[in-house]
């Protein structure tokens, strides 16, 4: 099962756990399968059926820039990168 990390700024919502393994073959998927075992992660994830503005995923340590579409592996390893603002 792919190895999903939760930010920091999300943990709230899934009771404190910092990671979550999920069988999903795709980023879309993994989202989906988030928010139905943790509502609301995706209205934080995502926003008109693309990631959030803002908001990056890397899966297997390349950032991809397929979006939802992306293919998850079995063993991938799935992080969500926010922005990081500064000036």
């Amino acid at each position: 099962m792919a190895l999903v990390f939760i930010p920091n700024q999300m943990r709230s919502l899934t009771g404190g756990l910092d990671r979550v393994e999920l069988a999903a073959e795709s980023l879309g998927q993994v989202i989906r399968q988030l928010d139905e075992r943790f509502p609301g992660l995706a209205a934080r994830l995502t926003e008109n059926d693309q990631l959030a503005r803002g908001l990056a995923a890397s899966i297997d340590g390349r950032v991809t820039a397929r979006g939802l579409l992306a293919r998850v592996g079995p063993a991938s390893e799935v992080h969500f990168i926010p922005a990081i603002g500064g000036g």
